[in-house]
């Protein structure tokens, strides 16, 4: 055969190779998500729902790719969590797992995704560490960390003289990492830390804890927890009456917390979010759709996460042609755009989807205008302030 026949029939050979399908034509997302716990307000059935609206929005330009959506209960279990993400991995034939509420299900489920080359799309785990010393190149972080949260609520009160801060820290991964975090913020801007109570998931008692704190000196009650912990030691804090003496300051909260601990109680909590629905035109007529297959519920900013980083990842696997977690991820790096609910984002390489952050206040009642109109903006943080600094989160994909 003359040697030109023979590099064409090469190239034949290898083309398909280097431009592969994606198998069946298809691909698979798992929600792997808390439907029953403390974060289940925060994500449970509304993160599928807003995984599904991507799944729908995505048909119109999907060229044919055709997409499934599955889900289950981690139970904030990480032994849980990694069999359900080998399970799918291995057996049922999930492409990428989102959502990942509960930091330590996130971490152990990011490692498996790098493991088995598939994405971990982590738009609902907090920990900074999934972007620094435990970043994986198959795993994207969107929404918000703990590192920003930290920097953020500390900016934003030390300066006015509450700097003088006692945790109440929900003793995991995500606790830790926001009392480390706040910590480092809060000391760099001349404040300190007068003590701190570490509790298991799902403490409902917080009397001791709160008489600690009431003792301390500090002024501030800072609250490294979420979901169902951050709101019972909020409603306490109330009955305590510790408002009078004490601000309280919570690192990550969310709509659905707020609509359970009401305005009256709420009311001057100052907090930082990626997402709130009443932000602009867009956040508001997604947010409609959403409510519309929600009960009638707001989105969360984790569910606006799963909305957004699903609709990403379909788009990079559309435009790259597979699964393959490394090659999807890289694609979701490589350019910046504009997405519907979090504006202008940029991926970079360390898995931190940056875009701005926001500081709002919690509205006295007198001043919402009806349900879910629970914010007051403060301050809009530009994403290249909000988050950590590339170079500064001991990520190993850094070079």
């Amino acid at each position: 055969m003359p040697r030109l026949a023979t590099l064409a029939l090469a190239a034949c050979l290898f083309a398909p190779l280097a431009h592969a399908e994606i198998p069946g034509n298809k691909v698979k997302i798992g929600v792997l998500t808390d439907m029953s716990g403390p974060f289940s307000d925060q994500v449970g059935t509304g993160s599928v729902a807003a995984a599904r609206l991507a799944a729908t929005d995505f048909a119109a330009e999907s060229g044919g790719l055709q997409v499934e959506i599955v889900f289950a209960d981690h139970q904030n279990k990480p032994d849980i969590g990694s069999s359900v993400a080998r399970a799918w991995f291995d057996q049922d034939g999930v492409d990428a797992v989102v959502d990942l509420p509960n930091s330590g299900v996130a971490l152990a489920v990011a490692a498996i995704a790098h493991e088995r080359n598939r994405t971990a799309l982590a738009s609902s785990s907090m920990s900074s560490d999934l972007t620094g010393k435990a970043c994986q190149p198959t795993t994207i972080q969107w929404v918000s960390d703990t590192w920003a949260q930290g920097k953020s609520t500390a900016a934003g009160m030390a300066p006015a003289g509450l700097n003088n801060w006692y945790f109440l820290t929900v003793n995991y991964a995500l606790g830790q990492a926001l009392e480390a975090d706040a910590t480092s913020a809060l000391k760099a801007l001349g404040g300190k830390v007068s003590g701190a109570t570490r509790s298991p998931l799902g403490t409902t008692d917080f009397g001791a804890a709160l008489l600690q704190a009431q003792g301390s000196g500090a002024n501030v009650l800072a609250l490294a927890s979420t979901g169902t912990d951050m709101i019972n030691a909020v409603k306490q804090a109330a009955e305590f009456g510790l408002s009078g003496t004490m601000t309280p300051a919570a690192l990550f909260v969310q709509l659905s917390d707020i609509e359970s601990i009401g305005l009256q109680i709420a009311q001057g909590l100052q907090l930082t979010t990626g997402f709130y629905w009443d932000v602009n035109d867009n956040t508001r007529a997604w947010s409609k759709r959403f409510a519309a297959v929600a009960g009638g519920k707001m989105p969360t900013e984790d569910q606006a996460g799963v909305y957004s980083a699903t609709l990403a990842y379909l788009r990079a696997a559309r435009d790259s042609k597979t699964i393959e977690g490394e090659q999807v991820v890289n694609a979701m790096k490589k350019t910046p755009f504009t997405d519907p609910l979090f504006g202008a984002v940029t991926i970079r390489a360390d898995g931190r989807v940056v875009h701005d952050m926001y500081r709002f206040v919690v509205k006295k009642p007198a001043e919402s205008k009806g349900p879910y109109d629970n914010y007051r903006l403060l301050a809009t943080i530009p994403g290249a302030e909000a988050f950590r600094p590339l170079n500064e989160g001991s990520c190993g994909l850094i070079k």
